[in-house]
Formats: C-alpha cells, structure tokens, sequence
C-alpha cells in the first residue's frame, strides 16, 4: 500500500499527515506525487510519518519493493539496534508489540528475523525489569535449526582458518537470543 492509499484509508489530507507527523509538506506530497521515492526517505522520516500514521515502516515502503525482497540478516541487526538506541528500550519494546512486528515477521516465513527481533524484546524486558509478553510463547518454543553467527565472525574465522571468534562469540552471546540460535553478543554499541 502507498502513501496515497494510506492517507485515503485513514481520510487524512497531506497537509494533516505533516501536521501530525512533524514531516514537511513538501516532502510528503514529493512522496504522493512520486518525486521522491519513500523508501530512500531517512529513517527519522520514514518513522514519524509511520507512527502518525500507525502503521509500520515495512508497510509505507513494501509498495515499493518487491514483497520478496529482503535485506541481509545483518542490515536488519543492525537496524533494530539502532532503533533501540533512537527510541530507548520501552519505547521500542512497546512499538514492536502494538504493531505486531514479531507475527508479521513469523507469517512471512523470515524466521531469523521474528526470532531476533523476539529475542530483542525478551532480552530489553529482563534488563529493564518488565514482564514478558506471553502473547509469542508459540514462537519462544521454536529455534533456528543452525547457529546464525554475525558475518564479520564468520569472515574472520574463514580467513584465518580457525573457530576462535565463533567460540568467544557463543560463550559471551545473550541468553534471549542463544535461545533461538542466534549467537549475539553486543546490541548497544552501534554508530
């Protein structure tokens, strides 16, 4: 769905979407008259106009791309980590949960996705001392068949012809996402 379809949907003017979202005028009718493609929007827009609209970004820019199209495992990593930083733990916690992002993610079939993106709020909620969300105990249940490794581990150890980084990595990994395979160590020190 487009902008144009979104802001017909909820029967909001440009004008009013700008209003809501803090977004220039300018800038969201370059979008609905496709002189500016959303999907190479800033993030800080693509999340502002995204949240007056309730809705999420993968929704405002899916019209876009194709529905197949996805990025590595790594670029997504590394977005939800600099989404935690932006919005701070609560926020993204309950931003993740009121739109259902770990189920869209699941129904898919991006596992490795839904289970980071899980794995994430599971590890968020323990440091901040918040109850879990029962509402993925379906999801909690299942894992990755094979460890998933970040790639620059995987690449250091293929060129130097060891398993060194990958055993530090898995002995210091997170419990949250060890739980569904994921072998992650660090989500706070993102640039």
């Amino acid at each position: 769905m487009n902008l144009n379809e979104l802001l017909n949907k909820r029967q909001i003017s440009m004008y009013r979407l700008s209003k809501i979202s803090g977004v220039p005028q300018s800038t969201i009718m370059d979008i609905c008259n496709k002189k500016t493609r959303i999907s190479k929007c800033t993030g800080e827009t693509l999340y502002k106009i995204a949240k007056a609209l309730d809705v999420s970004i993968e929704t405002l820019i899916e019209s876009e791309l194709n529905r197949s199209a996805r990025s590595s495992f790594d670029v997504f990593k590394s977005n939800v980590c600099h989404l935690v930083k932006d919005k701070g733990d609560i926020d993204f916690i309950i931003d993740v949960l009121e739109r259902d992002e770990i189920r869209a993610l699941y129904n898919k079939k991006w596992y490795a996705e839904a289970f980071y993106l899980l794995a994430m709020v599971d590890y968020l909620s323990r440091e901040n001392d918040v109850p879990l969300c029962t509402k993925y105990a379906d999801i909690r249940a299942l894992k990755l068949k094979e460890p998933l490794y970040p790639s620059g581990i995987v690449l250091a150890d293929f060129s130097m012809n060891t398993d060194k980084n990958r055993k530090a990595c898995y002995k210091y990994a997170i419990p949250e996402f060890l739980r569904f395979n994921i072998i992650e160590s660090e989500i706070r020190n993102v640039y």
